[in-house]
């Protein structure tokens, strides 16, 4: 499992620190566990259950979103650094993470993907952090997985956060307002 998460996940490897780099792979490891679904489902999966006909899979999403706050965060290093202090491994652990719960809200039922009894109840941002904090995932990590979504707009986000959600929403809005 470990050989296949690293082939959908080369992004693991941008976490500098050993044992964040480490824990970020034990969550997803254990939301494989936990998931009836299976890595090579992500690629063939839609990203979201909230447009219909999604023609963009999870791992298109995810992945594009960790690159998207990348590069935002670096930017923002650069020009905004002194300002605004950024921990750029928190800002790509929480990109990585920040959907593992959808494995836990997501199931397949004769072929297609449909929201999980669990994930009725429980959606993608509180499943993840439950998730991350299991494997040790620290506290400024689990916050951007817990407000990366609209969940997130209850409370003050961190800058780490703050890019992740946005990076997030870049790679979603744009399929939420086309029309197919």
């Amino acid at each position: 499992m470990r050989t296949e998460l690293a082939r959908i996940w080369p992004e693991i490897a941008w976490i500098e620190d050993e044992t964040l780099r480490e824990n970020v792979t034990a969550v997803w490891l254990l939301a494989f566990e936990r998931s009836p679904l299976e890595p090579k489902d992500l690629e063939e999966i839609p990203f979201t259950l909230l447009v219909p006909n999604c023609p963009s899979t999870f791992m298109e999403h995810k992945r594009c979103v960790v690159h998207i706050a990348r590069d935002s965060a670096l930017a923002m290093q650069r020009f905004l650094g002194k300002a605004l202090p950024m921990d750029m491994d928190t800002v790509l652990a929480g990109a990585i993470l920040a959907d593992v719960g959808k494995l836990l809200e997501y199931e397949k039922v004769d072929g297609e993907v449909v929201q999980s009894k669990r994930g009725k109840a429980l959606r993608h941002p509180f499943t993840g952090v439950a998730l991350a904090m299991e494997c040790g995932i620290p506290d400024a990590v689990c916050h951007i997985i817990a407000a990366h979504a609209g969940e997130g707009d209850l409370v003050k986000r961190s800058v780490e956060a703050t890019i992740v959600h946005h990076a997030d929403f870049m790679s979603f809005l744009p399929f939420k307002n086309l029309t197919f």
